[in-house]
């Protein structure tokens, strides 16, 4: 049986990465998964010396990695480019994956016809199925 990859963007709210690592420990079939974990570095970030550019230092890089790893799937990590959603998709093609799972923050009714650009860019232009992963409440 061939692994299933799952990409999960995430940024720097912990809520959102937990949410999304969740999302992931719920689906059946645990140990058949492989996940890519992404980060666009911010502006800050991208300035480091390039020894602080690893998406180790990260917390919500971290913070799934170890959560998924902890349930026994198999992770791996990849820095995105800016803008956000184009690099986004460009790991999801490097890396193949099957299915995308963003993060997204609860909205208020007339929030929720709207997600935010990088979200509603990558729904609209993946080619794999998107699951937009509500954050937990704190």
């Amino acid at each position: 049986m061939s692994m299933y990859r799952i990409l999960l963007p995430v940024d720097d709210d912990e809520n959102r990465a937990r949410s999304q690592a969740e999302f992931v420990t719920g689906l059946p079939g645990t140990a058949d998964i492989e996940v890519v974990v992404t980060h666009t570095l911010t502006g800050e970030e991208a300035d480091a010396p390039d020894e602080l550019q690893n998406l180790d230092r990260v917390d919500t890089v971290s913070l799934v990695r170890d959560r998924l790893e902890d349930d026994g799937v198999a992770v791996e990590l990849a820095e995105a480019r800016h803008p956000p959603a184009d690099g986004i998709l460009e790991i999801a093609a490097e890396f193949d994956v099957d299915h995308i799972a963003m993060g997204t923050h609860r909205r208020s009714p007339t929030g929720k016809a709207l997600f935010g650009s990088v979200a509603q860019q990558v729904l609209l232009d993946a080619d794999v199925p998107v699951t937009v992963v509500n954050a937990e409440s704190e």
